[in-house]
């Protein structure tokens, strides 16, 4: 070897007081191998004569076996010998060239197809040397080496050898190609050899006894992890993937880097991208990089994913086949140009409904995009409360529309991008004066119109200040499409458990480390990231099917951001926020909101019927048939079960449109609420026209220098506190049961002024509930009202919640008090 050569002189003093022996080989031979053969010979005729005077017994038994041994140690040895030799002859007749690249001082021949003839496919080689780490072929003055490690051995290759040959398929990370041998017993031995040398190179060991261990005979694993750089034409040119291998082919967890930068590190599948992944790109222009967080399949990004741009935009969403597709969220986080698209995906280009916020100019766009651009129907909502809606093509207006300012005139008609009105119009003005005609806006000379000002109004048609937009142009089944369409494809595949995140979406932390650092950051998600088991959840499903017992579970799932439903809950309050919070607080969206919340409680029942569906027919049970009505059952489960579940997702943004729609209402009744609040008890009670035997005076109590008529906050106090509830709730059960304890509190006062058990007739119901919610000072009470009327249980109206409701709207009254 080449240590030998380097000490040369060293090595003959150390050798010359040993043997005399000009060969320097045959020398180390004799000092270090000859020594070691001949004393396990005598230790085998020592034990071998020990064992022929020992009787039958244990300790005969040891030395038989101590003799077995000690056979095999000395054949090992001369194995090793004869292989040393079978190398050195190999090298002596290979020509210069093969020896330069392929002598290496630790390598040994284990077989050449010179001494047991097997040949390779398609006559890509004059000569094959199995090697102790690697397989040469060598055809002509070219050779090619395949590491052991990386080679699988298949003997079910017959449909592909010729007639009369026996032949083994040879896979490598590139290639497969094929030997084949005209004996059986050749082909055997061939094998034999073959996997006996990878499975030694794999465990960095040779077998011993030389046939090795009972069970070490068979195949080496066909899973392994190793390292290799891909060379051939191909997606993975040139790129070093670490990780584990099945047949040839990255397979299991694993990481790919390229010379470029790129790095992919995840779940591979036959050679492929399967399963989730991150990959980074590196910028050209930039020293960043985009991060892609992403499902693949088949070796492209499919099922949802989170993509973090180096130029410092973030999508959030689905993709299909590399490029975004169904519902995703692109935002720009840099302080240049800042926006972010909530909506539909195409092609990798915003197709279908989607809402835009421009943070710049203060602008919500909510409408429909084709190829990038607003076209089709549009609503715009302005920072400073004005919106509009009007056809768009190609990011261009076209058409008329309608323009609803702050100071709630509205214009119906052409207008431009800077909102100047143009052509023919109509302006209706707050006070009710409607002026129709051509307008035109001159540089230098200011709005001009010539038309008809209409004064007979008094005063503008609710119709039209508090118009409703988006409600026939965006039809609420169109809206967020692509959100239920992964959901639905979740449960038609049959809620398998490696599809769930592509599917349904994962929780993960954004790192801006992991875009900037060329080295791969791997991404470790804990026991409290990982979602569900399917298999549970569909158990826990087929156990909850009882009102009570289905509502607890449903409450528990809704809230987990790791459950099918809570992810689904949670895209939908997403997109619910995107449209109607901030800018979108406009009280021309109230309906448009207000019907898509239903919508998404019906949504939820769909799915927890699908996925009770699903769970029944795996176990064996027949789901009930669909009958008559089951659209109205739909709705109403809907309404009564998941309604109440979800709705303090969304209540913010809710109330808040609430609130803005009744706001002159509500105005109005705060004033009156505010002068009925300077009244003592006694003067509020007589101007409400309270029958004068049910005051509750008995509650009154003084001291010595306070008269009964002075006395406010007291009258009727239990059942103001129990009133004052209702803002603490966003549940509409809650809110009318609290309505219901208010209406007893005030009738159990009277009883008790009565001296027996009195039922309050209408007439007397109506001015001490008044007199109630005046001391109850609750703000904004008509859009509490009438968010309890729209949300309720359908089954809850009529009766005495519905005559309460009405009782509430008090707000005229109070009108004219503040008059």
């Amino acid at each position: 070897s080449e240590a030998w050569k380097h000490h040369k002189t060293v090595l003959k003093q150390f050798l010359a007081g040993f043997t005399s022996e000009t060969s320097m080989s045959l020398a180390l031979y004799t000092v270090l191998h000859k020594p070691l053969r001949d004393h396990i010979e005598q230790y085998i005729l020592l034990l071998t004569k020990l064992n022929e005077v020992l009787k039958e017994g244990s300790e005969k038994d040891v030395v038989t076996s101590a003799i077995k041994e000690y056979v095999k140690l000395e054949s090992f040895i001369r194995q090793v010998l004869d292989e040393a030799c079978f190398t050195k002859s190999l090298w002596e007749s290979l020509g210069c060239k093969f020896t330069d690249m392929l002598c290496v001082p630790e390598r040994r021949l284990l077989e050449d197809s010179k001494n047991l003839h097997i040949s390779a496919s398609t006559n890509r080689s004059d000569r094959i040397l199995l090697f102790d780490d690697v397989l040469v072929l060598i055809q002509g003055n070219s050779f090619q080496s395949f590491d052991l490690k990386l080679v699988w051995v298949d003997e079910n290759c017959s449909e592909k050898s010729a007639p009369g040959l026996y032949g083994l398929r040879i896979i490598t990370p590139e290639e497969t190609f094929f030997l084949s041998a005209k004996d059986l017993q050749i082909k055997a031995v061939w094998q034999w050899k073959l996997n006996q040398a990878v499975r030694q190179a794999l465990n960095g060991k040779r077998d011993f006894p030389l046939w090795g261990q009972t069970g070490e005979g068979s195949e080496p694993p066909s899973c392994r992890f190793f390292t290799y750089v891909f060379r051939l034409e191909g997606k993975f040119k040139s790129a070093s993937y670490e990780g584990e291998w099945h047949r040839g082919k990255p397979h299991g967890k694993g990481t790919l880097k390229w010379r470029d930068g790129r790095n992919h590190v995840g779940d591979f599948k036959e050679g492929l991208e399967h399963g989730f992944g991150i990959c980074l790109v590196p910028r050209r222009s930039q020293d960043r990089y985009d991060c892609y967080k992403c499902h693949w399949y088949e070796g492209k990004m499919r099922g949802y994913g989170i993509c973090e741009y180096g130029n410092d935009m973030v999508y959030k969403g689905y993709f299909k086949e590399n490029v975004r597709q169904g519902f995703g969220i692109l935002e720009n986080l840099s302080a240049e140009n800042p926006f972010k698209y909530t909506g539909q995906w195409e092609n990798d280009k915003k197709n279908g409904y989607g809402v835009w916020e421009d943070k710049d100019r203060g602008e919500r766009y909510i409408g429909t995009w084709l190829n990038d651009h607003k076209h089709g129907q549009g609503i715009v909502v302005t920072q400073s409360g004005v919106c509009y809606q009007r056809t768009f093509h190609a990011d261009k207006m076209v058409g008329s529309g309608i323009l609803l300012l702050e100071d709630d005139s509205v214009y119906e008609g052409n207008f431009t991008e800077d909102l100047t009105f143009v052509g023919k119009g109509k302006l209706s003005f707050a006070n009710g004066f409607v002026l129709e005609g051509t307008f035109t806006n001159k540089l230098g000379q200011g709005l001009q119109t010539h038309g008809i000002l209409n004064t007979s109004n008094e005063q503008l048609d609710d119709r039209i200040t508090k118009a409703q937009l988006g409600l026939e142009e965006f039809p609420v089944e169109k809206r967020w499409k692509g959100i239920y369409d992964q959901f639905l494809e979740f449960i038609h595949s049959g809620c398998k458990e490696e599809t769930e995140e592509s599917f349904t979406g994962f929780h993960i932390q954004t790192s801006k480390e992991l875009r900037k650092s060329q080295e791969y950051l791997f991404c470790q998600r804990g026991t409290e990231d990982v979602s569900w088991k399917i298999e549970d959840i569909l158990d826990e499903l087929v156990q909850h099917q009882g009102l009570e017992s289905l509502q607890s579970y449903l409450e528990k799932a809704l809230k987990s951001s790791l459950h099918p439903l809570g992810k689904l809950l949670k895209a939908l309050t997403i997109a619910f926020q995107a449209t109607y919070s901030g800018i979108g607080a406009n009280r021309h969206l109230l309906t448009m909101a207000q019907e898509e919340v239903k919508y998404y409680a019906k949504k939820i029942w769909e799915f927890y019927q699908g996925l009770l569906h699903l769970a029944l027919e795996q176990k064996g049970q027949l789901p009930a048939k669909c009958v008559d009505g089951e659209t109205r059952y739909v709705d109403q489960k809907a309404c009564s079960v998941v309604l109440p579940l979800i709705l303090p997702c969304f209540y913010p943004e809710l109330f808040m449109l609430y609130m803005l729609y009744h706001e002159r209402e509500d105005d109005l009744y705060c004033q009156g609420i505010v002068d009925l609040s300077l009244f003592p008890d006694i003067k509020l009670l007589e101007f409400l026209d309270v029958q004068k035997h049910l005051w509750p005076l008995k509650d009154l109590t003084l001291t010595t220098n306070q008269r009964r008529s002075l006395i406010k906050d007291k009258c009727f106090l239990s059942a103001t506190e129990c009133l004052q509830k209702l803002i603490t709730t966003v549940d509409p059960r809650e809110k009318l049961v609290i309505l219901q304890k208010t209406y007893e509190e005030i009738e159990s006062t009277v009883s008790r002024v009565v001296e027996k058990d009195y039922k309050l007739p209408m007439d007397d119901l109506l001015p001490l509930l008044m007199y109630v919610v005046s001391r109850a000072k609750i703000q904004h009470l008509g859009a509490e009202i009438h968010l309890i009327r729209d949300l309720m249980d359908p089954t809850n109206q009529g009766g005495l919640y519905d005559f309460l409701l009405t009782a509430l709207e008090v707000r005229k009254c109070f009108r004219v008090t503040a008059a």
